[in-house]
């Protein structure tokens, strides 16, 4: 079977980054873009499976968010829409425009492995204790 992906569109380095190590740590088959059109152009060629998934960051500077999504669901792909904060109108207008889930960050940042992995159909991975999170820099 082949794994899921997990692709990242994101132009903050430091969340692209965190998205892409949870999408590994689960065993997803991770890329990342910084603009739509080379993200757009790989779901032309390898289009989405039903347990790929896309993320959208929609708070970023180099693209406009609403228009990535909608361009980006019309490939058949799901999207799952991150927002800086807890933004009830910015998150409908998202899934409006063809995300199937919006959240901000931090949702990612507290519980992202059983967020990522039940979208991506995955396992979620046993909870790493406090003293292995240390230990490994975390």
């Amino acid at each position: 079977m082949t794994a899921p992906r997990l692709l990242v569109l994101a132009d903050d380095l430091i969340w692209s980054t965190r998205l892409e190590g949870q999408g590994r740590t689960l065993g997803a088959a991770v890329q990342r873009f910084t603009t739509p059109a080379p993200l757009l152009a790989i779901l032309a060629t390898h289009p989405a499976t039903p347990t790929d998934l896309v993320t959208i960051d929609a708070t970023a500077r180099a693209y406009d968010a609403e228009a990535a999504v909608r361009a980006v669901s019309a490939t058949g792909a799901r999207v799952l829409a991150l927002v800086q904060h807890d933004d009830p109108e910015g998150r409908a207008s998202l899934i409006a425009a063809g995300a199937v889930r919006a959240m901000p960050y931090r949702a990612l940042f507290e519980r992202g492995h059983a967020i990522l992995a039940g979208l991506l159909d995955l396992p979620v991975p046993p909870a790493t204790s406090p003293a292995t999170a240390t230990e490994e820099g975390a």
